[in-house]
């Protein structure tokens, strides 16, 4: 869980940015495109997250109408098979949304720990 480490305490921060156009990009789709960097698959990086391939291309599909740019691409696959790569334009909305959390995680800190401190423990 992003940011246990950050306040020691038992504690996650999902960020979810809704768009105006309906997409809605969230740590799913994040670890999906940086998935598909490791295995250059939509299939594997399917499996790597425990998400069928459907939902993979389902969501990839909803990534690639909702941003400007397409932020994978992908070949079918055949004798040698498919394969499919994170485009620079998906590079670029990966690290921008990291980096998001990143810093919503260093910035708000203090609000993060008052936060778990008002929480119940188990």
């Amino acid at each position: 869980m992003l940011g246990q480490e950050c306040l020691g305490a038992e504690m996650d921060l999902k960020l979810r940015v809704e768009f105006g156009n309906g997409l809605v990009m969230g740590p799913g789709k994040a670890a999906l495109l940086e998935a598909i960097v490791q295995t250059g698959s939509i299939s594997a990086a399917g499996r790597a997250l425990g998400m069928s391939y459907k939902r993979a291309w389902g969501l990839l599909n909803e990534m690639n109408a909702g941003f400007v740019a397409p932020v994978v691409i992908s070949a079918r696959g055949g004798v040698k098979g498919g394969g499919a790569v994170v485009t620079e334009a998906g590079a670029l909305v990966l690290a921008r949304f990291r980096a998001l959390e990143a810093k919503i995680w260093q910035d708000e800190a203090g609000d993060l720990r008052a936060l778990s401190d008002m929480a119940q423990r188990k």
